[in-house]
């Protein structure tokens, strides 16, 4: 407390002299610049919240406040959700509201649950839907989610309108295809059966992928220039193109970097160099960024994306980082509707390095001043900086003109990233700065975010400390019981297909179901995806390397599937999930036969057998010990086999070989020791069975 208390005194000081070398930046509000249209950020691409729906309720709400809650965290402007499709999307599947064309459920997921917290904190949140996949029929028999554009636009507009119906939710915006080639055609369609539907406040962002190039066609297609209110792109790194800025339309950065793998402190300065230059180099009026929160296991791609972390809900722990109060120092003194004021006028770069953004309310005449220096450090991502550059000390004066001559202090907060060692100093509320001969100064160092304005309303959040982190508990069951029909079971982490709560009768009760019957409109080309009949869902730690799993699995009557597995070592999700390695314990009960691979696709079969199979369920257990790995079907052991040294370790996991229905009960987890003790008490043949050298009791 003394050195922020000593640190506090030293900016007043500081910021209070002035020097002959000042350099002087303009602050007018003889004209605008571009209206304001918010900062936000994104829950999906896919199922990044996945571990937050199961968390303590009051670690949950106070995260929630982090991220939503007004005047007190990232406090932010925009919701950007995924409109769930069936298919892997970067982290995970998100559920569709349709996974046939004659089906329709609309509790599936939940994206809706975390739009309704949105909005009961801050009801004047903007929300946002955008597809990342669609279910195999919108396809039509294809890849392509446009081979019938009304087929899509209904399928979208049941999903706005559902959200309305069943959760009182009005989205403000929707995009068209995450990071795919759009359809000038659909959009169109799109536009005019949203108005059909009464939906003509919807506003379309477009096109929601990499690039400008949307804006040519945009210029020699009237009815495409009337459907598209918005132009997005994604990750444009701060700049824009000369002919979408002539349009005149607003340019949005609608999905911007994830700050993957950074360190707090390098998180913050991408972020705070990127809500700055995205409007002073690209005129940029909403950045949006991906992804909300870093709520998905350790092991899978883009670990460390969000803008707090939240890994571990059997803990209740939970960290905030840096980016909430980067955020902060922009979203809690504007507003979606105030504007920018004029390059030269107010937005600029600073001489020695760094930025400088002014926000006004026109109709309070409220003022936003957003100063940033951010350095290069070499620890950042190339996602944050292309080239190395550096900032340096520097006074700067910004010298007031027209309306706001009239303001004679300003509320300053402070934030200074510490790097080599060095601690942070957050989003701190220092002494107000006088306004002198309608002037203030600041003597500015490296790596420190400004905020002036004449908002009073500004607050750093705070809430208990969050329990310490604790690793996955073992041992670990689920019976599927605690649930709502068509809930997402809980720590599951499906990577493809997707599995939800149903009912079957006693003496299951409530089982997971794997549910996608043939491949999705894919969204993972490009990304060293391919299509792939077969799911996989993990759960776990991806350090895990002795584990003994056991499930009860059974295979559909009518669209089943041909074989259910456990596996132990997965090492791999997201888009290259089909290329998983591990160890894959597969059961198909129809051919009353069995597989042990080393990998999900089955190119590496490593033994194969004859299983005395049930025709309803069938009891799965797989033990991996050092080299060797054991499986046991209704308590029979069906192998003993020496498995290779690759992977090492990775996830527990389930799934079907193909996509078909499929439903799971009684999951159990435990270390390698209590499962060779489960395998010798359960074996129906031999009480005292011979294990490899490798199995150590």
């Amino acid at each position: 407390m003394k050195v922020i208390q000593f640190v506090v005194v030293f900016l007043v000081l500081r910021y209070q002299r002035s020097s002959a070398d000042d350099n002087v930046y303009g602050v007018s509000n003889d004209d605008y610049g571009r209206q304001f249209d918010g900062i936000g950020s994104i829950s999906g691409g896919g199922a990044t919240s996945r571990l937050l729906v199961n968390y303590p309720e009051k670690q949950r709400n106070e995260i929630l406040d982090f991220l939503f809650k007004p005047n007190f965290g990232a406090s932010l402007h925009i919701f950007k959700v995924e409109i769930g499709g069936d298919a892997q999307s970067s982290d995970g599947g998100e559920a569709s509201h349709m996974h046939e064309r004659w089906d329709e459920n609309y509790q599936r997921g939940y994206e809706w649950w975390l739009m309704t917290e949105a909005k009961k904190r801050n009801p004047d949140i903007l929300l946002y839907g955008l597809p990342w996949a669609f279910p195999a029929w919108v396809g039509n028999g294809t890849y392509n989610a446009f081979a019938d554009p009304e087929v899509t636009a209904d399928y979208v507009i049941r999903w706005i309108t559902a959200a309305q119906t069943y959760y009182n939710l009005n989205l403000d915006f929707i995009g068209i295809w995450n990071e795919r080639n759009y359809s000038s055609t659909y959009i169109k369609i799109l536009r005019k059966m949203m108005d059909s539907r009464g939906l003509e406040h919807i506003r379309i962002c477009a096109p929601d992928q990499h690039g400008w190039d949307i804006a040519e066609n945009l210029v020699t297609d009237a009815q495409l220039e009337a459907a598209v209110d918005f132009i997005g792109t994604h990750y444009p790194a701060s700049l824009s193109d000369q002919a979408a800025v002539n349009i005149g339309k607003q340019l949005w950065a609608s999905e911007d970097h994830g700050f993957a793998g950074l360190a707090s402190s390098p998180q913050g300065a991408c972020r705070a160099r990127m809500l700055n230059l995205n409007y002073v180099n690209g005129l940029m009026t909403a950045t949006i960024s991906w992804n909300l929160i870093s709520s998905y296991y350790v092991g899978l791609p883009h670990s460390g994306s969000g803008l707090m972390t939240a890994l571990e809900p059997w803990s209740g722990h939970y960290t905030v980082d840096a980016a909430i109060w980067v955020s902060a120092h922009t979203t809690q003194f504007t507003s979606p509707g105030w504007h920018y004021l004029p390059h030269g006028r107010g937005v600029g770069k600073l001489t020695r390095g760094g930025s400088y953004v002014s926000l006004t309310d026109t109709s309070t005449g409220d003022l936003t001043i957003v100063i940033e220096t951010m350095s290069f450090h070499p620890e950042e991502s190339t996602d944050c900086i292309q080239s190395p550059f550096a900032s340096g000390p520097q006074n700067a004066s910004f010298k007031f003109s027209g309306v706001f001559t009239r303001i004679e202090s300003l509320q300053v907060w402070y934030t200074k990233l510490g790097f080599n060692g060095n601690d942070s100093i957050y989003f701190q509320q220092i002494a107000p700065i006088q306004v002198v001969n309608d002037t203030v100064t600041l003597s500015l160092c490296v790596d420190e975010i400004y905020t002036l304005t004449t908002v009073s309303s500004g607050q750093k959040g705070t809430a208990t400390n969050p329990p310490p982190s604790k690793p996955f508990p073992l041992p670990y069951k689920e019976d599927f019981e605690e649930y709502r029909p068509h809930d997402e079971p809980n720590n599951l982490a499906q990577q493809v297909g997707v599995w939800e709560i149903t009912e079957v009768g006693a003496p299951h009760g409530q089982v997971a179901r794997q549910m996608v019957l043939q491949h999705p409109v894919y969204w993972c080309w490009g990304r060293g995806g391919h299509p792939d009949n077969n799911t996989v869902n993990v759960i776990g730690n991806f350090n895990w390397t002795d584990i003994y799993v056991e499930v009860e699995a059974r295979v559909g009557a009518v669209n089943g599937t041909d074989g259910v597995f456990v596996a132990a070592r997965i090492d791999r999700g997201g888009c290259v999930a089909s290329k998983a390695l591990g160890i894959f314990f597969i059961v198909f009960p129809k051919e009353q036969r069995y597989e042990l691979t080393n990998d999900l696709a089955r190119h590496k079969v490593l033994k194969s057998g004859l299983a005395s199979t049930n025709t309803d369920w069938n009891t799965i257990s797989l033990l991996v010990q050092n080299d060797v790995a054991v499986g046991t079907l209704n308590g029979d052991q069906l192998f003993n086999a020496s498995i290779p040294a690759q992977p090492s370790n990775g996830f527990v996991g389930l799934g079907t070989i193909p996509y078909g229905l499929a439903d799971f009960d009684n999951l159990f987890i435990s270390n390698s020791s209590d499962g060779l003790h489960r395998i010798q008490m359960n074996d129906s043949r031999d009480k005292t069975l011979h294990f490899e050298p490798g199995l150590v009791d």
